[in-house]
């Protein structure tokens, strides 16, 4: 009888580990993978991959825009050149380029010649455009990429990128290439980092529209909103004319979203998942309504942080060897205790992640403390390297869209009645009432907004608008190359440029207008600023030490 008692005895203790409901015979090692695999929660291995690819998408597509658009904005030739911009840094601390000038204008630009600026900007664009391509197609970083495009970004652009950035890259291992790093495992430390990123973007965004616009307030604000947003697209005019009750329930749904669905995140599991799938569906709304797209989709990304791996594993297929399947081993060795003990490796990683958190932790006092100040500001950085940062969007919403036309005329005298003046077009911007709004505008177009901020302000404090006509009288190639049209494509340059400042509504529809094809109705304001040559301008660019446009 000894050797019956003893299999029992053995088969009872195979029995002990496995899960209820579970086959006799089968323990957690036995369990059968693929398509009837389910994860477990809690575990965040997919987590990262889309997170990194998120991260990575959001990168690729700023890297692009930087290439596109980088030597017409701030380039040799461009309307702000940037080799000035650190020039006047430099003049303004008073000595060789120190750590207060690089603290104050954290780039790379500080290291190379700039004597080929625009070269300059090419190769930081296109090696990040390089390295965002490889965390995008492979779902593998490691901390040397994801720090590489932190700093190249860095060198350009000043934005919510930056803070997202800084956290991906605790994301990862140190050198290793892996989408399965199974030596280490995502830190808890930078998913809260993510996590605590989105919590300030939706609640400062929320708390400056309360303290803000009183339109906020009266629930009105979306009556104007997407006629006035930066740029409207297509799906912007129907939905401004929705009736009054939709709007006011539109506003009071972005107040829910930005003032209490932060807080889900600190209420368990299935609140804080709840959190990301509002927020992401949040955005996407955002996405369809207006072309702000990437600012939108940036915001998505820490949200992703808000699942685990038994969230995502529908976005992963199931199969022996795949990466669920992956997953769910290591799922099992660790119910198991299976798992090695960690390494020096892994200590002196979670003593960085920690270092990290303490790190946040003491950046984000001034951000809590002015989020919680009735004089709260939004878009603020308190640190050089622009680590943890306050966000906010929307405080006070414009009630009526006025826009900046820049026309040109081939007259020699820009005062006489019989002065043709033609409309210079930008992308995505109203200026024909005809022309259909962009459905998606063309990457971050940052041109646009200038433009869109111009048309409320007076123009001494944009004298990057003057820097444009300059170009403009000139037919300077790179400068009309962020045009949509250019009256004076294949054709002597104007003689004379002006700014005429232009109120804009959406047309009705069923209207006269709307019959006619017509998206915008127009009404002249008055002049932004009057009829300049480029002989008149020449003082101007000097002044400022401005390269003076050529004529062709």
């Amino acid at each position: 009888m000894a050797a019956p008692e003893e299999s029992l005895r053995r088969r009872k203790a195979e029995n002990a580990g496995a899960e209820p409901g579970s086959p006799p015979g089968r323990g957690p090692g036995h369990e059968p993978t693929g398509c009837n695999a389910r994860l477990r929660a809690g575990t965040f291995w997919l987590t990262r991959i889309v997170l990194l690819r998120a991260l990575a998408f959001v990168y690729f597509v700023a890297f692009l825009v930087a290439f596109h658009q980088n030597k017409q904005l701030i380039g040799d030739r461009g309307l702000l050149p940037c080799r000035t911009y650190l020039k006047s840094v430099q003049q303004y601390f008073r000595g060789p380029v120190g750590w207060d000038a690089v603290s104050y204008a954290p780039t790379l630009l500080w290291l190379l010649d700039w004597s080929h600026m625009d070269s300059n900007l090419d190769a930081l664009a296109l090696l990040g455009l390089g390295v965002s391509s490889f965390v995008l197609l492979t779902g593998c970083a490691n901390m040397a990429l994801m720090a590489t495009l932190w700093v190249l970004y860095m060198s350009l652009v000043n934005s919510q990128l930056l803070e997202t950035g800084f956290l991906g890259i605790f994301l990862c291992p140190l050198w290793s290439l892996s989408r399965l790093p199974t030596g280490t495992p995502p830190s808890q430390i930078v998913l809260w980092g993510f996590r605590w990123l989105i919590f300030r973007i939706m609640l400062g965004a929320g708390l400056i529209k309360i303290r803000g616009d009183q339109c906020w307030r009266d629930l009105t604000c979306m009556d104007f909103h997407y006629e006035t947003q930066p740029v409207p697209n297509p799906v912007a005019y129907f939905l401004h004319q929705s009736p009054w009750w939709v709007h006011r329930f539109e506003t009071l749904s972005n107040h829910f979203l930005e003032l209490v669905v932060p807080f889900f995140l600190f209420l368990g599991r299935r609140m804080c998942t709840l959190h990301g799938a509002l927020q992401i569906l949040f955005q996407a709304v955002l996405i369809i309504s207006g072309n702000l797209s990437f600012l939108n989709w940036l915001t998505m990304v820490p949200s992703v942080a808000c699942f685990d791996d038994a969230t995502l594993a529908f976005l992963f297929p199931s199969g022996p060897g795949g990466l669920k399947d992956r997953v769910l081993k290591l799922q099992e060795e660790a119910a198991r205790g299976l798992r090695p003990p960690p390494r020096y490796g892994c200590m002196v990683r979670r003593a960085v992640h920690v270092a990290l958190g303490v790190l946040v932790a003491w950046l984000s006092v001034p951000v809590v403390v002015n989020l919680l100040s009735p004089t709260q500001v939004m878009n603020t950085s308190f640190n050089p390297l622009r680590i943890v940062n306050t966000y906010g969007a929307f405080g006070s919403i414009t009630k009526e869209r006025t826009e900046v036309i820049l026309q040109g005329t081939a007259s020699l005298n820009a005062s006489t009645p019989d002065a043709v003046w033609e409309d210079y077009e930008f992308k995505c911007k109203p200026g024909d009432p005809g022309r259909r709004p962009c459905l998606i505008s063309p990457y971050h177009y940052r041109l646009d907004w200038l433009m869109w901020f111009a048309a409320f302000q007076t123009y001494e404090h944009h004298e990057w608008i003057l820097h444009l006509a300059g170009k403009l009288l000139a037919n300077d190639a790179t400068a009309l190359s962020l045009l949509a049209l250019n009256p004076f494509e294949n054709r002597a340059p104007p003689r004379w440029v002006r700014g005429e400042h232009y109120r804009y509504k959406f047309s009705r529809p069923g209207g006269r207008h709307a019959a006619a094809g017509k998206w915008w109705v127009r009404r002249r304001l008055g002049p932004y600023f009057p009829p300049v040559s480029l002989p008149d301008l020449k003082d101007y660019f000097q002044s400022r030490e401005w390269p003076y446009p050529e004529l062709p």
